[in-house]
Formats: structure tokens, sequence, C-alpha cells
């Protein structure tokens, strides 16, 4: 950000010097005077100090740290750069002595250097004389433009210039590896790359490298094919990386897919062979026939070039977990969608996490990724949140609708309209159904008492006789029943399940007959928690003589936590605390 900040700073005020000049020559008391292209001042000593050097015209200053990261090089002249670039040349040739081939590329192709030499130059006129003078009595690190002139920039360089070196001289394994990289034909444009990703190759002993090129032509590789490789992925001539890099070769070879296939269609500067011949391997356990694999990999490159390979075989390992086995990978992997592997797999997970957050059954989320993992990979849904508010529709029914009409789906991706579900007329039913079951509890139609009802009864219609039964089949008279439900509806609300744990937990811990429900049917609203909680802290106060020992069942129960607090529990130093114990040690069982 700092290094943005300075740029734009320096292009602003260049525009303003700029428009400053242009504006003032307009007027006759201009302080300037042109020349051809080139504006002067009239009178220098009014911008400029009696002992100050004025530095060549043609050149642009700027910081030494803005300059090592930039990707633009200053603008020079052509005429001054020759000049700057043969004055090097002759350093490094004559005073350097190093061979006139590499001192001639190196004053060629370093144009940072080149600049950072020109920035601290003083002298005017001839600017080779200048540079000729300034390196007669400051030696350079020649690391910086032979790296330079490799192809790399000096914020990739910096760190690998040697501590204690400066001369290129006295790195003799360095320039050994490099002049055998150049003589098999590898242009030393490209071999910063090799710098930059594979250093180790440079620290190779006398004798070695040239080995191990001969060792890949011995494999029948061509010379050419090899030094391709080498620009391409360098990590092939350190360690046990050309083990995999042959094996890749040797499958695609016989699949009859050559390295100017991958050549052509990778775009960074390396290859992980080792996991590329993983994904190979992979496959090739499973399918002996090697032409639906060769289909395949010509069909979609990215399944083993991506990542070379690692995002595939992510996507392999999510489907088997779904329950995929392996010979049905191949196959579904040919239909696979002109699309990112990395966003396939990030569509795939995202759809399944719709699907629980839908709250579908797992066993259907497998069922439908397994008949269905090309549409769901290929789609880059919106939110849950958002699905569910504009199609209208609560979890339930839209898990349904998706078992029945998966292909739907494609329609709630990102960037489209998405249109309401049709009405299913389930809600209808279920208010229908809810009606007649409460008007055969005797409730009146059109009522308020009715509309009461309606209203807090969140349950199903089809859901509310078998909780009804439920509290009968307890031991409760139908007609209490129904008295209680007119009470209180919304404890149809539960479920029957837990309808039947909090009726047991009435009797058979709290000891309290089953009649008990039809005096306080609100029971089954509260839960055992609370319920659990409220008695454990009055029995504890209880015994310590605090409060009334006959206080009544719903006295304990109903009212709020804050009023329980303040009434009851704080009539005792410790019952703050004993609550907070009580509480976190029914939460944990």
């Amino acid at each position: 950000m700092i290094h943005l900040q300075k740029l734009r700073t320096a292009s602003i005020f260049k525009w303003v010097s700029s428009n400053f000049v242009e504006n003032h020559l307009r007027s006759s008391k201009s302080p300037f005077e042109r020349i051809g292209s080139i504006y002067i001042a009239q009178n220098p000593r009014r911008f400029y100090g009696r002992k100050r050097n004025v530095k060549p015209e043609n050149i642009e200053y700027v910081d030494e740290t803005t300059l090592a990261c930039d990707d633009n090089v200053r603008k020079v002249s052509p005429a001054f750069r020759r000049e700057a670039q043969a004055a090097l040349l002759e350093y490094l040739h004559s005073t350097r002595s190093l061979p006139f081939t590499d001192a001639e590329h190196m004053s060629k192709n370093s144009p940072y250097f080149l600049e950072k030499i020109l920035k601290r130059i003083k002298g005017e006129g001839d600017i080779r004389q200048s540079v000729v003078r300034y390196l007669r009595y400051h030696p350079i690190n020649e690391f910086e433009p032979f790296f330079e002139s490799s192809g790399l920039k000096p914020c990739e360089y910096n760190p690998l210039l040697p501590r204690k070196l400066m001369y290129l001289s006295d790195d003799n394994l360095l320039l050994n590896n490099y002049y055998v990289l150049c003589n098999y034909g590898i242009d030393r444009n490209k071999i910063g790359t090799i710098f930059k990703e594979a250093m180790e190759v440079f620290r190779h002993d006398f004798g070695i490298l040239p080995s191990k090129l001969q060792a890949y032509e011995e494999l029948g590789l061509h010379q050419s094919f090899i030094g391709k490789a080498i620009v391409f992925s360098p990590q092939i001539l350190i360690g046990d990386s050309n083990v995999e890099f042959v094996k890749v070769i040797e499958i695609l070879k016989n699949m009859g897919i050559g390295f100017s296939w991958i050549e052509e269609r990778v775009k960074s500067n390396s290859c992980n062979w080792r996991m590329m011949f993983s994904f190979l391997n992979l496959f090739s356990q499973f399918d002996s026939d090697e032409k639906p694999l060769s289909r395949l990999i010509q069909q979609h490159p990215g399944l083993l070039l991506e990542g070379s390979g690692d995002r595939a075989l992510t996507l392999v390992g999510l489907l088997l977990k779904f329950g995929f086995a392996m010979n049905e990978i191949l196959p579904m992997f040919l239909q696979f969608p002109e699309i990112q592997v990395g966003k396939f797999v990030s569509n795939l997970r995202q759809c399944v996490q719709f699907l629980n957050e839908i709250e579908m059954e797992m066993e259907e989320i497998v069922n439908i990724v397994q008949s269905h993992p090309i549409l769901l990979g290929s789609c880059t849904l919106k939110k849950t949140d958002s699905l569910l508010t504009v199609l209208n529709v609560g979890r339930r029914r839209l898990c349904k609708y998706i078992q029945e009409n998966p292909e739907e789906i494609k329609k709630w991706v990102m960037g489209t309209k998405v249109e309401q579900l049709p009405r299913s007329g389930e809600k209808e039913m279920s208010q229908l159904l809810k009606t007649k079951f409460l008007l055969d509890l005797g409730f009146v139609e059109n009522s308020k008492q009715m509309e009461k009802a309606l209203k807090l009864i969140r349950a199903r219609g089809g859901e509310l006789q078998e909780r009804f039964d439920c509290i009968v089949k307890a031991g409760i008279d139908r007609k209490d029943v129904c008295r209680m439900i007119t009470m209180t509806p919304h404890i149809l609300n539960q479920t029957k399940d837990i309808i039947k744990m909090k009726i047991d937990f009435l009797v058979n811990e709290m000891g309290y007959p089953i009649s008990f429900l039809t005096l306080f049917p609100s029971y089954l609203t509260y839960t055992v928690l609370r319920i659990k909680l409220r008695f454990a802290m009055y029995n504890w106060l209880k015994d310590q003589r605090v409060v009334d020992p006959k206080l009544a069942f719903i006295t304990v129960t109903t009212c709020s936590d804050v009023t329980f607090l303040t009434r009851y529990v704080n009539l005792h130093p410790k019952g703050p605390q004993v609550w907070q114990d009580l509480r976190k040690q029914l939460c944990s069982e």
C-alpha cells in the first residue's frame, strides 16, 4: 500500500509540474524558455543553488526502494541507455575479465541495475564517462546484473544474493552449472526461473549436473524437450523429483500425449510431478484400459493440470466419502463440465451444506449427491436464508420438493431471478384439519376462542389427533383433555414423544398424580430442565429454612427466573452460587 501511494504521489507531482510549465508558458512573464520539446529556466539561480550539480535531464530519479520492485523501468532515452550499457560492458569485460558474451548479455539485460547506477552519478556531459568514472571508484556487486540478466527483477533476486561475495569469479560452482545450462541450449533470460525455484541446482558439484542431463537423454528424451522441461519445472534437477517426472512422462507417452501438450496448457512455471503421478496412478489402478483416461485428460486437462492434480484428488476423496466406487468416478469425470476443478469442488460442498441447512436427512443428501454429482458441482447456489425467503417455502417442504425435482436446483444459482415455488395446498389442508379438530372438541366456529386457538397451535392439523390421544392414554378422561386444550391450546405444540416424557417425569419422578395436569395443563409447555432446576433449588432452600416449605408447584414453576432469584434464591448468601452450580450440573447431564 505504501509503495502504491509513493507511485501515485510521484505521478501527481509529475502531472502538476507538467501543467505548471504549460500554463506559465502562455504568460509573457514566464521564467521558462522553450528549446525544441524541452523547457529550461531563463534564470536557473531562481530554482537551484550555486553549488548544486545539474543531473542529465533525460533521467528520472526515484528512490532505490521504489525501483527495486517496480514493474516498469524508468524512462531513459535510448542514446543514454546505450552509452551506459557500453560503459558497463567495458567494465565487466576489460576490468573484471568476464567473458565478452557474459559481459555483453549482462550489460544489455539489466535495466534496473543500470538505473541504480545512473541515479547515483553526479557528473554532467558524457554519460559514458560518468558511468566509467563511477565504476572505477565504486566496485559493484556483480551478482545483481547477473541475476537480473537471467530474467529476475530486483525484488526477486535480492534474497538470492550471496552475503559475503561481490564478484562472480568467486563462485565457481554457480558459474559452472550456469554454463552447463547455457551450453545445453537453455535461454539465459529463462535461467532466472531456475534460480528462483531451484537454487540448489547451482550448488551441484562439478560433473553432477551434466550427468543428470545425460541420464534423461538415456531414457529416450530429446535435448530440446529436456531443456523445456527444466525451465518448466526446475525441481526435476534436484532430489528425487526426477523419478515422478519420468513416470508421468512415460504414462502420458503411452497414452499418446506429449510434453508439448502440457507445456501449452499450464500457466504457472512449475508442476508437482509427484502429485500428477498420484492422480494418473490412482486411475490406472482401477482401469487397465488407458483410452478412457487419455480421452478424459485431453477433454478436461484441468483435472491433471489444475494444482498438478491436487484439486481432482480432493474431488475424488469427497466423492468416495459419499459412497462412490472408483470405477464410477472415471465415467462421471468424462461428463465433467467446462468449469475449474477447484470451483466444482467448492460448488459441491456448498450444495451439500445447503441441503444440510434445510435439515435434509443425511441418507437423502447422499442419494442426491450420488445421483446428481455433475448438477451439484456446476451450481453456485444463493445463500440458504435468501432462497427460503424468495421461494416462500419452509425447510420441510423444500426438502421434499428437491427430492422430487432435483434439476430445479440449477434455477437457484447466483445471478438468476428465482421464482416462488407453486403452492402445494398442504398449508390449506393443514388449516382445514386443524379447524375440524377444534370443532370436534367443542369449539364454536368463527368464535374468538377458535381464532385464538388457531393462532396458538402451530402444529400441523394432521398431527393434533395423535397428541390428543397420547394425553388421553396417559389416564385422563377425554372431557378433561378437551377442557385442558380449551384452557391452554398450545400444549399441542409438543410432539407425542415429548408429551410422554414430561408426563413420565411428573408422575414417576415428581410424584404427582396424573390428574394434576387437569389443574395445571401449562406444565406441558415448560421444559423438564426448568422444572428440575427450580425444584432442586427450592429443596436446597427448604433445607436451609429460608423459604416456606409448602409452596405450590405452580408458584415455584411459573414465575420468571428474575422473580425466582429475587424472591427466593437471594434469601440465602450462598443461594446465587448454588443456583449456578445446579444449572451447570443439570445442563451437563
